[in-house]
């Protein structure tokens, strides 16, 4: 278990250093090349910020992880070589997937690729996961479900990872929330993986966790007039994306609940730290096809454009979001050990609605009283 830790930590460790590295590096190729993230209607952003940061994600975590596992077969360590071997299956085909998202993310954000384009593509990268053997087999309970069989766990699977890369693809609105929501999770699927016995996954885990930790600093904290902001891009939010949705297929494929330490639900395990941009996804989603316009099209109506409409600034929405996302999570998680999966899903439910409905009366009130303002 200690070695396993250690290699977790050293793979964070890893990929902050190497992003920190690369990071710098993309940031001079796009302001030599005028690679920028155009400011329009829609964006918040103002001024010439490059959005290529996410170029930097795949091969710093790639590389982190693989030097680490080259080091341990080096040192003879079985428990790795094992772990590898039985991983084998899900770790190459989802490789194969994470490269085809890495490529699409990329010619995405140099030259363009419309959105059908990208929903086939992420089709076919579902089918890589599911050939990997990572597909929903056991409901764990929710809808009333254990066991499924193949014809309905194989569509359902791809349903959910089309769903999941998307979800963080459009929640990726305001400095540090795609990254401060991704980075959270993954932090718990690799503390989840530890306790399991899973040391491969959560050094990819953790991995995740050290990119995005140097990415959130230049995004965030980045200086846009000393050429240091960043975004990450659809490069970066499709290949998180993915991440996040491998490993929580991952997390199904084991039952957590059974161990003493843990007794939590795994479904609700796998999907609590991606409830606030999933529920998001859905009510804009919903909420554009009642207005009768096109679902797939941007707009300002996720949950951080409420927030700003309430005056906030994006550093405190980015926080106040993320902090939810970690209050859900760790609420979900403990109260599965008590509360049947479906009725907790329905609080969820019912909290979101009732948070999303407050957050437009508020907006609105805040409107009258400007528009009042300006009538007086």
């Amino acid at each position: 278990m200690t070695s396993w830790v250690i290699n977790s930590i050293a793979a964070m460790l890893l990929s902050i250093l190497f992003a920190g590295i690369l990071i710098p590096q993309i940031l001079l190729v796009s302001f030599r090349r005028k690679l920028f993230d155009e400011p329009d209607e829609r964006k918040i952003h103002r001024g010439t910020v490059p959005r290529l940061g996410g170029i930097a994600f795949t091969p710093v975590i790639c590389f982190s992880v693989s030097l680490l596992l080259g080091f341990a077969y080096l040192m003879g360590d079985m428990d790795i070589e094992y772990m590898m071997r039985t991983n084998a299956q899900a770790i190459s085909f989802g490789f194969c997937a994470l490269l085809m998202m890495y490529l699409t993310g990329m010619s995405d954000d140099l030259v363009g690729v419309r959105y059908h384009a990208k929903f086939i593509i992420q089709i076919f990268c579902a089918v890589l996961l599911i050939g990997g053997g990572l597909w929903i087999h056991d409901m764990h309970g929710v809808l009333g479900l254990h066991a499924i069989s193949p014809f309905l766990g194989i569509p359902l699977t791809m349903l959910i990872v089309v769903y999941v890369i998307n979800a963080i693809n459009l929640i990726d609105g305001i400095d540090g929330l795609a990254s401060g929501l991704s980075g959270a999770a993954f932090v718990i699927y690799g503390i989840a993986f530890l306790l399991i016995g899973k040391p491969v996954y959560a050094m990819i885990s953790f991995a995740c966790v050290g990119v995005l930790i140097q990415f959130f600093y230049y995004n965030v904290y980045g200086n846009p007039e000393k050429s240091k902001k960043i975004f990450m891009g659809d490069t970066g939010s499709l290949t998180i994306g993915l991440f996040l949705v491998f490993l929580a297929l991952a997390l199904l494929q084991y039952a957590p609940e059974s161990l003493p330490i843990f007794r939590t639900n795994s479904l609700i395990l796998a999907i609590s730290p991606l409830i606030i941009p999933s529920f998001d996804v859905v009510r804009v989603f919903f909420r554009r096809i009642m207005r009768h316009g096109n679902p797939f099209l941007p707009d300002k109506t996720h949950i951080h454009h409420k927030l700003l409409a309430l005056g906030m600034n994006q550093r405190l929405a980015m926080t106040l979001i993320v902090f939810s996302a970690v209050f859900f999570s760790v609420s979900n998680i403990l109260l599965s050990r008590y509360i049947e999966p479906n009725i907790l899903l329905l609080l969820d439910i019912v909290a979101w609605t009732l948070t999303n409905a407050w957050l437009t009366h508020l907006r609105k009130v805040r409107e009258r009283k400007q528009r009042e303002m300006q009538n007086n």
